[in-house]
């Protein structure tokens, strides 16, 4: 499995007579975590929705591969902030359900769904149900339903958000294991600097419907002093 190379070609999107977001034009490498940043309503999560082809913009084109981008597709998983989990279904059938989707013979399905529960670090919980998982059990099993169907791009809206803050902690360090073993190319929305720094790759600020900057994040995912990074981004909110 190799990343996806997205491109926004001068998109606009808008809401009735409110445009959202105008003349954006960015480009998302294969295999590397865009994180994007900004304040609440710069259009975060519109964009996300745009590039997993739930929304089409107005003007401009969004590209995957060269593709120009108009519907839903297996390649761009979308993970929100509500794990949307299926409630009847235990953790692991959670799992088997992108394999279902992916046409996994169904012998395959739940020796495959079982190693997955055991990498994102669920072992024994496997025949649980949603309601008897924590939060971050829950956000570990979307985030193994997501990378089971073997998607090229990961679009995450926030999706450690609800956590506290030990466990937020843990659910980072998971999804980087998890992309380094399996990558992908991953576009991450948070509000969240110190998330952004940790995870990113790059950092894209939004404000007011415009990308302001891009910014190159110092020896990504490493412990390092990022204290300049984060001025200048925040120079830009």
């Amino acid at each position: 499995m190799t990343g996806m190379r997205l491109a926004l070609d001068g998109i606009r999107i808008s809401y009735g007579s409110k445009t959202v977001i105008e003349h954006l034009d960015l480009t998302i490498a294969s295999g590397e975590i865009l994180v994007v940043v900004g304040k609440s309503g710069c259009g975060k999560s519109t964009l996300l929705r745009a590039i997993a082809g739930l929304r089409t913009p107005e003007a401009g084109a969004i590209l995957a591969d060269g593709a120009t981008v108009t519907t839903p597709s297996a390649d761009r998983a979308l993970v929100f902030q509500d794990d949307a989990l299926l409630p009847w279904r235990t953790a692991r059938q959670n799992i088997e359900l992108a394999l279902q989707l992916r046409k996994v013979p169904r012998g395959e399905r739940k020796a495959t769904a079982q190693r997955w529960v055991e990498e994102i670090g669920l072992t024994g919980y496997a025949d649980y149900l949603p309601r008897d998982l924590s939060g971050g059990m829950r956000q570990r099993v979307q985030l193994a339903r997501s990378l089971a169907g073997e998607p090229r791009s990961v679009l995450m809206d926030e999706p450690f958000g609800a956590l506290d803050t030990q466990t937020r902690t843990t659910m980072q360090r998971l999804l980087i294991d998890t992309w380094r073993a399996h990558p992908t190319t991953i576009v991450f929305v948070t509000h969240d600097l110190d998330e952004a720094l940790l995870l990113g790759d790059r950092i894209a600020v939004l404000g007011d419907g415009a990308l302001r900057a891009v910014v190159e994040v110092p020896d990504p995912r490493e412990a390092v002093d990022r204290r300049s990074v984060k001025a200048e981004i925040l120079e830009t909110l």
